[in-house]
């Protein structure tokens, strides 16, 4: 198969890269989850965990974050809230809209969340070096900062 002109011929490209990392990553978030009680996630929850934060978000805001439609996002929260993780409350800055929050369990797995993810960056460091880890992150954030500055 020919590659495409202007890609180097060293590497796969920057896109097939990205799509296998998170692959990746979103398999090794994955796997402890139920022996630390999370067995009911689903990876396509992943999409809504990644992207409610600890005070919550309305649900137009999470599936733009998540780049899912409105009715897939409202979906995976009608799940997450039917599993004990969500709960859909008043947003204080405009009454008729609601945000959608973590409840305590909701709040308990994004914290589990976080120590896995640590694992898996320190693990990812020890195999390519904890440097050289640290500067592709900090390639990829700056990347994101250029190509995205309103999410900041």
């Amino acid at each position: 198969m020919e590659r495409s002109r202007g890609l180097p011929s060293d590497r796969p490209a920057v896109g097939q890269l990205l799509v296998r990392l998170l692959h990746e990553f979103r398999r090794e978030l994955s796997e402890p989850m139920a022996e630390r009680g999370y067995g009911d996630i689903r990876p396509p929850h992943l999409q809504i965990f990644g992207n409610i934060g600890w005070e919550g978000r309305r649900l137009t805001e999470i599936a733009s974050r998540a780049e899912l439609s409105l009715s897939a996002a409202s979906e995976l929260i009608n799940d997450l809230a039917d599993l004990g993780y969500v709960e859909r409350i008043p947003d204080r800055r405009d009454r008729r809209a609601k945000l959608v929050v973590p409840t305590a369990r909701g709040r308990q797995a994004l914290q589990d969340a976080a120590v896995r993810v640590a694992e898996i960056e320190h693990h990812w460091g020890g195999i390519v070096g904890h440097d050289r880890f640290d500067d592709a992150c900090y390639t990829l954030s700056s990347l994101l900062d250029e190509l995205s500055p309103e999410d900041r």
